[in-house]
């Protein structure tokens, strides 16, 4: 597998790439080409382009949860679309959970969730909305609503969606994340991790049977983090003997020292390549 980080909160130096409060990446295995989150604009797209990454042939693209910060940038897409046709170009399927594109507001925000409807999206994508597993390749699975089940990660709703026709506070059930199975273990790719990203390494043994995890990396969502939830993180991260933990975009800075001093913390940026 590789994986290209086509948009974080950095850059990394040298690179030249734009950086936004937002994430994307680009993976490749098994043949297929999965674009996981847009970010939050189009800088997305324009780091695509000087990094020569094709996104007119897209087997997937993966949304981690609904947020601004993930989803924008699929209007851009669309933009980009249409503004340069191509007859060659691939019609890719797009995985979400059934809550992922509906409406979300958040201190005053009138919409803080996508801006492009189910409709619109099901015009040039094959949509596939589902709370369930569902492998993308041969080795790369979405892992579906993520279960809850460390007494540490607490749900702590993030503003309100709209649920019924009535908004309500919004524990983001549409959070998940994606795992890749190599010969030598598992790789957990979170967006975010709203759901805990502790909890979504333990979606990713359930879901694909496998219990060694090499390396975790994406969001961790641990933002202003108290000792009672970044203590026992560190403790289970640090037990999982990784290779490397890369932690980004909504993972601050205390929150990486704190990580470091425990777990194997590698630098992450916008246009940083992983393989495994």
């Amino acid at each position: 597998m590789e994986l290209t980080f086509l948009i974080d909160n950095n850059a990394l130096v040298g690179t030249r790439l734009l950086a936004e409060a937002g994430l994307s990446m680009l993976i490749e295995t098994d043949g297929k080409r999965v674009l996981f989150d847009t970010g939050y604009s189009d800088a997305f797209l324009a780091n695509a382009r000087c990094l020569g990454a094709d996104m007119d042939h897209l087997d997937w693209i993966a949304l981690s949860h609904g947020h601004s910060d993930h989803t924008w940038g699929l209007g851009m897409l669309l933009r980009y679309y249409d503004m340069t046709p191509r007859p060659d170009r691939t019609r890719a399927g797009l995985i979400a959970h059934p809550k992922a594109l509906g409406a979300k507001r958040h201190r005053g925000i009138p919409e803080f969730g996508s801006l492009v409807a189910e409709d619109k999206l099901a015009s040039y994508f094959d949509l596939k909305l589902t709370a369930e597993p569902v492998w993308l390749t041969d080795s790369l699975v979405a892992l579906g609503e993520i279960e809850r089940v460390t007494d540490f990660e607490k749900p702590a709703p993030l503003g309100e969606r709209l649920e019924d026709g009535a908004f309500v506070p919004d524990d983001i059930p549409d959070d998940t994340a994606l795992a890749y199975v190599s010969d030598t273990g598992l790789v957990v790719i979170a967006g975010c991790a709203h759901a805990g990203i502790c909890n979504t390494v333990e979606q990713a043994k359930r879901v694909t049977g496998v219990d060694n995890v090499r390396a975790v990396l994406g969001g961790f969502h641990l933002q202003k983090a108290q000792p009672e939830r970044l203590d026992p993180t560190a403790d289970y991260l640090a037990a999982l003997d990784l290779e490397g933990l890369w932690c980004c975009h909504c993972t601050d800075l205390a929150a990486k020292i704190s990580l470091a001093a425990k777990c194997p913390v590698r630098e992450v940026g916008s246009g940083m390549k992983l393989a495994f």
